[in-house]
Formats: structure tokens, sequence, C-alpha cells
């Protein structure tokens, strides 16, 4: 049974707690689906760029859970989100998933050689086409989101951006709310890096109190908050069961507050070379 709550965003229903599959290849990635699937998961995230779509798609059906029951969100690189080299990729994306269409096809970054209503145009066209059940962005910063928006023929369902408790997110959260668009946190636990999210005295702390781990307390602080989703990623059968296990309690919200009072300046762990100018 399918009892992971959901965030209901322009039509589309996202499973709050998604599976992330990068860097995960091959055989070790497909095993990995289909070990999420069998713990409870019912949403994939995977990406051109990724490399993986094929052992996605394997682990899939090797699963034995029922297309229809699983959400799949594939992202177009910057590199390919010009008209024509867009509606490429997707079908490309599709034909390595071995699926008929995903639901959800995201611009995994914008890029400041296309113009943004260019892209959207081809976003757009690719939805029509079926393609895609919905529409969205990734690694938008407002300023652009709002942009995005205003081109977009039809609703975008999601903006997939870094988030956690180190990396204040207000202006982006903001945005998307203002326009019934979820927030997908990639990185939700900081990847252990800047310092270490997990190992923060105040996450410990409301993990022992309420025996939890400090993974679930981080978890639960994106999926508590309103129209945020997570796509926490590991190898680990034991962590990807524990990531999941979120659904079961709910933080305090003074808790919720100290959470979010641990952002610093430093705490953006993702800065490529081709991103935007961040909020």
């Amino acid at each position: 049974m399918d009892s992971i709550p959901r965030v209901t965003a322009g039509g589309a229903a996202i499973p709050v707690i998604g599976y992330g599959t990068w860097p995960l290849k091959g055989e070790a990635c497909a095993q990995a689906v289909a070990t999420a699937l069998a713990c409870g998961y019912r949403h994939l995230d995977t990406a051109a760029m990724y490399e993986n779509e094929a052992a996605v798609g394997e682990g899939l059906r090797a699963s034995g859970v029922a297309r229809k029951d699983v959400w799949v969100t594939t992202k177009v690189w910057w590199e390919d989100i010009a008209e024509g080299a867009l509606q490429r990729s997707a079908e490309a994306s599709l034909a390595r998933l071995g699926l008929d269409q995903v639901d959800l096809l995201l611009i995994h970054w914008p890029s400041k050689a296309v113009p943004l209503a260019q892209s959207i145009r081809a976003l757009n066209d690719a939805k029509r086409r079926g393609l895609a059940r919905h529409i969205g962005v990734s690694n938008f910063p407002s300023r652009m989101l709002e942009e995005a928006v205003a081109l977009s023929d039809a609703a975008l369902v999601a903006n997939q951006c870094e988030y956690h408790p180190h990396l204040d997110q207000s202006k982006v959260l903001a945005a998307c709310r203002r326009h019934g668009i979820a927030f997908v946190s990639y990185c939700p636990l900081g990847r252990g890096s800047v310092g270490g999210v997990l190992k923060e005295p105040s996450v410990r702390e409301i993990a022992d109190r309420i025996g939890r781990t400090p993974a679930q307390v981080v978890l639960r602080w994106h999926v508590q908050q309103p129209d945020v989703v997570a796509v926490p990623k590991s190898a680990d059968p034991k962590r990807i069961a524990e990531n999941l296990d979120v659904f079961g309690f709910s933080l305090e919200e003074a808790d919720m507050r100290r959470l979010s009072g641990l952002a610093r300046p430093d705490g953006r762990v993702v800065s490529l070379a081709f991103a935007p100018d961040w909020d």
C-alpha cells in the first residue's frame, strides 16, 4: 500500500520522500532501486547526466511494483535545453529508462547560453508530445523561477534545489509557494560536508531525545515544512529503509526553528561554474 504523503502542485501529487540515485551506476544502482521500492519508496529521481537511467529502469522492472504506482523524475542537462535538443534528450531518457513517459521532466540547470524563453517553450513541447506528465525546473533561484512561471503555458510543478539546515532557501521557498510549486530538496542531508549537518550538536541532541537517527531528524525537518519533498540517496539497505521511516513521529516547532537556525553563509555544497546567481 502506498502510505507516503504527497505534495500536490499543479495537478501533480509527488511523494514527499523520493529515492535519489546519483552517483549510483550499473547493477549497484539497479539493485538499490529495487531495494528502495521493496522498502516502500514510490518516487525515483534520476537524470540524463547521472548516466544511470537504464539501471533505474532495470531496478523498477525488477521490483515488481506497478509502473503506475511509482513517480519517476528525470532531468535534461543544461547543455541540451535548446529547442529540439531538449526534446531529443527527453526521448533518449525514455529509451534508456524503458518507459513511455516520465511523471516529471526537469530542466536540470539553467543555461546562460540559451534564452530561458526558448528552453521553457521546448519543455512545454515535450509535455505536449506526451514525453512527461508534468514539467518543472531545477537549480532556479527565485527571480529566475518567477520568469519561468511567466513564460510557461503549462504549470511548473517543481523546483529541485539544494536544501538542508546549513542552507537558507527561504527566498526560493517563498517563490515556490507563491506559485503553488513543490520545492524538491536535493542533498537534503548536506552530504555530510561543510562541517557536517548530521554532526551538528543540536541535530544529535534532538535525535537522542526522540530515539531517531540524525538523518531521520533532518529528513523529518524537510517533509514537515509545507510543500517540501526530499530525495535522499544511500546505497546501504539499512539506511535506505531508515530514510523512509520519517512518518511515525513529528518535530516540535522549537526543534524545527533550531534546525532552520543552523543556516550559514558558507552552507552551500553544490555551486558549479555554470550555476546561476543564487539568492
